[in-house]
């Protein structure tokens, strides 16, 4: 059969199939157009823009996931910011979200710096990768049930690829952690039943289906403004989930 279109439903799940690498995935997934309602929003904030920053050529693509394609820690989020990931083109980089868990990497030594401005800024993470369940801008936020799924293919097969490395998966918020763990279903462990519940905190281990190395799922409030600002989610909680699953995963922290 021929390869799915971009603005085609099934592409996701044709091109994610044909991706043998995570770099390879990583590109085809920029030029994913199969959500219509996504790919608007998108591209309206990008010509739309905001003062603050005037001039700046927005992204306005999916964005794929950012971090070493050997990591043993993989951070799943929502999707990306509007005016974040959609302008900058790289995960969690060029909003106060990505301020938060880049500050908490770095305090780990996860990454090499504290602030994540553009896809250029030379920032590099060091066994620990960032993604998201839905890979466009959504508005206000809240990608519909059909979108996560439409979206799926790339987080499962990013999951397979890195099933040799990884170790330890840390999920933000609710909704990441309902997208994430029947994705780590599809790409080969076995989720407990009942499904584990989300909370801050909260840990559950997946069973690697056929052998092979077990995961462990973290739960964390996730790193919204809401959350950071109000004091929900303090540095210091944050610091503490993602240094366990650095732990649980073998990294080195403190």
């Amino acid at each position: 059969m021929p390869p799915a279109r971009p603005d085609e439903p099934g592409f996701p799940a044709d091109q994610a199939a044909r991706a043998s690498a995570v770099p390879a995935l990583d590109e085809r997934l920029t030029h994913c157009r199969a959500c219509p309602r996504l790919v608007a929003w998108r591209e309206q904030v990008a010509r739309e823009g905001r003062r603050a920053y005037a001039g700046w050529d927005y992204w306005a693509r999916p964005v794929p996931g950012f971090g070493p394609d050997d990591a043993a820690l993989l951070v799943v989020g929502l999707a990306p910011a509007a005016h974040g990931g959609n302008r900058t083109g790289r995960m969690f980089t060029g909003d106060r979200s990505g301020d938060a868990l880049f500050a908490a990497l770095h305090r780990l030594g996860l990454a090499d710096r504290a602030e994540a401005t553009s896809r250029d800024d030379g920032l590099r993470l060091t066994g620990v990768r960032v993604t998201a369940p839905v890979h466009c801008a959504p508005p206000a936020n809240r990608p519909t049930p059909a979108e996560r799924d439409t979206c799926r293919p790339w987080l499962v097969r990013e999951l397979s690829l890195l099933r040799p490395t990884l170790r330890s998966l840390v999920v933000l918020g609710g909704y990441g952690w309902q997208a994430a763990l029947p994705a780590a279903a599809a790409a080969g462990w076995s989720v407990p039943r009942p499904r584990p519940a989300f909370a801050h905190g909260a840990r559950t281990t997946l069973t690697a289906d056929g052998g092979g190395r077990d995961l462990a799922v973290f739960g964390c409030y996730h790193v919204s403004q809401r959350n950071t600002f109000t004091g929900r989610l303090t540095p210091g909680m944050l610091t503490d989930v993602l240094g366990r699953a650095a732990r649980a995963a073998g990294l080195a922290v403190p």
